[in-house]
């Protein structure tokens, strides 16, 4: 139900903003960003709540990225600056239309994408 793009190959220091859409409205959805590494779990990076009220972002991306929403177009956004080879994986996002308690856990979401490859490297 959920769709990410704007995935893509980029070199250590660029940008690149990905789009979460749906077929449903989002948003009445918390909607968290995900990142998984190659090799590694997948981790929570990035979230806004139901009607982008509150943002939360993971200590490795704060500064560096921004969640955002747009009603009208039903997506939400992560933008990606000053981007790192530590950032390289596949970004996911996921939602859920109940409250949710603690934005880092995978478990509180019902709602996922497909994912969408992120490369950093020169």
């Amino acid at each position: 139900r959920l769709m990410e793009s704007g995935g893509g190959s980029v070199q250590p220091g660029g940008s690149l903003r990905l789009s979460c859409s749906a077929s449903v409205h989002l948003g009445s959805f918390a909607i968290a960003w995900f990142r998984q590494a190659p090799g590694k779990e997948r981790v929570a990076i990035s979230y806004i709540s139901r009607w982008a009220g509150y943002e939360s972002y993971a200590d490795s991306v704060r500064g560096r990225f921004t969640i955002s929403r747009d009603n009208d177009k039903n997506t939400v956004y992560l933008q990606m600056d000053a981007l790192g080879p530590e950032d390289t994986g596949v970004y996911y996002c996921a939602g859920d239309d109940s409250v949710v308690r603690d934005w880092e856990q995978i478990s509180e979401y019902t709602y996922w994408g497909q994912g969408t490859q992120v490369i950093v490297s020169s």
